[in-house]
């Protein structure tokens, strides 16, 4: 069904809206997705503060047009965004999930710090640990350095117990 005017107008402006407050966002082709499995998709990119948006491959050519992004290659199938609001990476991780297990869901390119990016780069960024995952890695480095150091103090201080019991013993 073709929209109005007025119509491709707000889902322009709603599209130039979201381009404009987003951190990072990936182009997902949809093509042969049951609806259940697309609410669903929804659902977990609406947790990881993101939002995931169909509209005509044209009206999404000119919202980022106007925002100053250019696609360097045409999308084929039937073209979705992913928007990611505050955290870049956590939408594109669901959707990459969801990709593994849903083969009919292809990740085609993206945007990420204002540049565009090739679907291998897009799936290079949502396959990076959470920044969470990454803050555990290095509390724990930090600690096993410092217990490291206290086992080598302790080794001195044992060592010379030890020393000092066997004089003691002579």
């Amino acid at each position: 069904m073709a929209l109005a005017k007025a119509q491709k107008q707000k889902v322009l402006d709603d599209l130039n809206e979201k381009i404009e407050s987003q951190k990072s966002m990936a182009f997902i082709d949809l093509k042969g997705i049951k609806v259940k499995d697309l609410s669903d998709l929804r659902k977990k990119i609406k947790q990881a503060s993101g939002q995931l948006k169909v509209a005509k491959k044209t009206l999404i050519k000119l919202a980022l047009e106007k925002s100053n992004f250019k696609l360097e290659k045409d999308l084929e199938g039937e073209i979705a965004i992913v928007f990611a609001f505050e955290d870049p990476f956590s939408p594109l991780k669901k959707v990459y999930n969801f990709s593994q297990s849903n083969e009919n869901l292809k990740i085609l390119a993206g945007i990420f710090d204002k540049k565009f990016i090739e679907r291998e780069e897009i799936i290079a960024l949502a396959q990076l640990p959470s920044r969470e995952e990454l803050l555990a890695k290095l509390v724990g480095s930090l600690s096993s350095s410092i217990s490291g150091f206290v086992n080598v103090l302790r080794g001195n201080l044992r060592g010379f117990v030890y020393v000092l019991s066997q004089k003691v013993n002579q």
